[in-house]
């Protein structure tokens, strides 16, 4: 989980930085396409313009140098006089037709008195009336009969004409910091979770030395003579050995977690034949189901079956299961342990007479610490560790997972294992 984590944090860095590199590299592109093709289309406009004002004035436009521009100035060399009317209608026509539908003002060059006369702003959009001239246009020295335009509104008007590569630029951003501010509450909770599991591996790691004293000493309560021969202490002694090793039972399961969280556990694969194996376990178990007036029993419908497997782990994830099928049945325990033979794998199934397990809760029962409902009945023991070791350690070896239950019939767990072409 921790490397995974680690792993999942350095590529999703370098896959936010590649995004805002892509991102702004994409933006400043955009931008620079459209101011360019604004530009174009102004000079365009302002070339009809001049032609149509060299047609009125019956004048030729110069060979060079017809459009000038500064910032988000142009200024047209005409070589004629001009008339502000005039001008203005080949303006307003010229940049409606090339849908420029922005604010735009023009002077025009008074060679008479060697300045800039302002004449007027013209507003082709449909936003609000009100504007702020401009108080000094530029002024271009190498011209003499010239008139300047000005886009007061150019970025606004850009901006607006990119208006969804923006929008698309900010949720990016936004998916960005979400993904941050996610990264940031997982390693969070990641150190809360390492703290918590560290706290109960120590724990439970301290819980041994006590629980291997206890056994010592029930142990040699029992074989003591004195003891032996009074029922009520013999009685309460076997009742501390019995809860000793139930507890020894638990904390081994809550160290069996703990490695398998932090990848500390490793597979010990050995040759084991499932008939034998699984004969040895239901009759070390059978004596639980007897005492609970119960019956266990072993179908095996193949002669040899050979696996690779953990011993150690195979036999904690049945006697999981078989727990389960006792702890989970109302009264009278029958449950039957199935080995089948099949084309590709061989399958263990558990079948029990119990409580059942609704379909809502399939998933559920093999996540860490969920136990299923007794209703208001509290009879039932554990932490709700059990099937989720079982499923990591299936998972661990490859093998597949089933479950089919009815409420109040009973409930089949399978253990689908691949057949090995190596044994």
């Amino acid at each position: 989980m921790g490397k995974s984590l680690n792993i999942l944090v350095i590529l999703g860095s370098f896959v936010i930085c590649g995004l805002l590199i892509f991102q702004s590299v994409w933006l400043i592109d955009t931008w620079k396409l459209r101011n360019e093709a604004f530009d174009n289309q102004v000079i365009k406009a302002l070339r009809q313009v001049a032609q149509k004002i060299s047609e009125v004035n019956k004048t030729e436009l110069p060979k060079s140098n017809l459009i000038q521009k500064n910032d988000s100035h142009y200024a047209v060399n005409v070589n004629s006089p001009l008339d502000a009317n005039i001008l203005e209608d080949f303006l307003m026509r010229e940049f409606d037709d090339a849908s420029l539908n922005t604010i735009f003002e023009y002077a025009i060059y008074d060679c008479t008195n060697d300045s800039l006369k302002y004449v007027n702003y013209c507003n082709l959009s449909t936003g609000p009336e009100n504007f702020d001239r401009s108080e000094n246009l530029p002024r271009f020295n190498d011209l003499i009969y010239y008139f300047v335009v000005n886009f007061p509104q150019r970025e606004s008007y850009v901006i607006n004409d990119i208006k969804w590569n923006v929008l698309f630029s900010i949720f990016t951003i936004f998916a960005v910091l979400t993904f941050l501010y996610s990264m940031w509450v997982i390693m969070r909770q990641k150190k809360v979770t390492d703290l918590q599991t560290d706290f109960i591996n120590n724990m439970t790691h301290e819980f041994k030395t006590p629980i291997s004293s206890i056994k010592i000493a029930s142990s040699v309560l029992l074989e003591n003579v004195n003891i032996k021969t009074d029922k009520r202490l013999s009685q309460y002694a076997g009742i501390i050995k019995d809860q000793n090793e139930r507890l020894n039972m638990q904390v081994e399961k809550v160290l069996n977690i703990a490695r398998l969280e932090k990848d500390k556990f490793k597979l010990n694969f050995e040759k084991i034949e499932l008939n034998e194996f699984i004969d040895d376990i239901v009759v070390s178990e059978r004596i639980k189901f007897v005492n609970e007036n119960g019956q266990l029993t072993f179908e095996s419908k193949c002669d040899i079956a050979y696996i690779k497997a953990d011993k150690l782990h195979l036999t904690n994830v049945l006697s999981n299961i078989l727990d389960n099928a006792l702890k989970y049945c109302d009264s009278n325990p029958k449950v039957i342990v199935r080995l089948t033979n099949r084309k590709n794998n061989y399958q263990i199934s558990v079948t029990d007479n119990g409580i059942g397990i609704e379909k809502d809760n399939y998933k559920k029962i093999f996540d860490k610490f969920y136990r299923v409902s007794t209703g208001n009945v509290h009879n039932v023991k554990g932490f709700g560790l059990g099937l989720y070791y079982v499923l990591n350690i299936c998972e661990a070896h490859h093998w597949k997972m089933d479950i089919d239950s009815t409420v109040d019939q009973g409930t089949t767990f399978k253990i689908e294992i691949p057949k090995s072409k190596e044994i």
